[in-house]
């Protein structure tokens, strides 16, 4: 299995190699963000040569109802019907990117990771480092119309994932990481979920502490050391939650290149915090 990262000129090659008859490479531009623009006018725009715009809205997550979160995970046959529109087949490499520190692109990461596909990375630094790189960008919705359709097979379940039963047991035997901002872990603020705070006994994890100041991610043992700060270790089982499932995939990646196995939960605060069963603590601690 390929390491989690990818550097902006480690891409370039690979497209290069992959334009020469080596491994085929399938890129996915994962441009989104909570209330942001809309992804693929930014695709159209200026992307990485030959990516496929795919939308977090619509193709990583479904619509359901409250008690499962804003963005649930698709059922395995919309999502390989979907892979398969990206010209994805079985045994290629893909790699995700966005323009936002990788917080959307994880999401797609981990995702693919969970339904099968193993040879997936994302771009480190995001869309910034291909072109601080020096790399040129496409433009116009030319490689959208040129995707041959693929074959990939698909199966749920090879990531570890977390119901709202699960992660609070976790925040007992175990660890559970809250990669939100702080202010929305200590219930100071919540813009879009029903009730502010955290899953009683999770542990703050913001994903902005898994970076350096220009957005690349820190190396593992610079994140190894974070995390084993925060109570992870090789022996307890470590899980993360995030609003919606979308940024705790950004954890989820840092732990497993810090030598980590996490499970996620999907549904996440905004699953929580629909189930009014369910209770809330408020604050800096636990």
């Amino acid at each position: 299995m390929p390491h989690p990262l990818v550097t902006a000129n480690e891409l370039d090659a690979l497209l290069t190699a992959a334009e020469s008859g080596g491994t085929p490479v399938r890129v996915l531009d994962v441009r989104w963000s909570l209330g942001g623009p809309a992804g693929q006018p930014l695709y159209e725009a200026g992307h990485i040569r030959g990516a496929v715009y795919v939308d977090l809205d619509t193709e990583l997550a479904r619509h359901g109802e409250p008690h499962e979160g804003r963005h649930p995970l698709p059922a395995v046959e919309e999502f390989q019907a979907a892979v398969r529109r990206w010209g994805i087949n079985d045994g290629d490499a893909v790699v995700v990117y966005d323009d936002w520190n990788g917080l959307a692109a994880c999401r797609a990461w981990w995702l693919l990771r969970y339904m099968g596909i193993e040879n997936v990375q994302v771009l480190d630094g995001a869309l910034s480092a291909w072109t601080a790189a020096g790399h040129p960008l496409a433009t116009g919705a030319d490689d959208l119309a040129a995707v041959v359709h693929g074959t990939a097979t698909l199966s749920t379940g090879n990531e570890p994932v977390l119901n709202a039963d699960d992660a609070a047991a976790l925040a007992e035997t175990g660890v559970l990481l809250d990669a939100r901002a702080g202010e929305r872990y200590r219930g100071e603020v919540e813009p879009i979920d029903p009730r502010a705070g955290h899953i009683p006994g999770a542990i703050s994890a913001p994903t902005s502490g898994n970076l350096t100041a220009d957005g690349q991610f820190l190396d593992a043992e610079t994140l190894r050391e974070r995390y084993e700060s925060l109570g992870a270790s090789v022996d307890r089982a470590v899980g993360v939650y995030c609003g919606s499932g979308v940024t705790a995939a950004h954890d989820a990646l840092a732990l497993t290149v810090a030598g980590f196995r996490p499970a996620l939960f999907p549904g996440s605060w905004s699953a929580w915090s629909n189930q009014p069963e369910r209770p809330v603590a408020t604050g800096a601690t636990p």
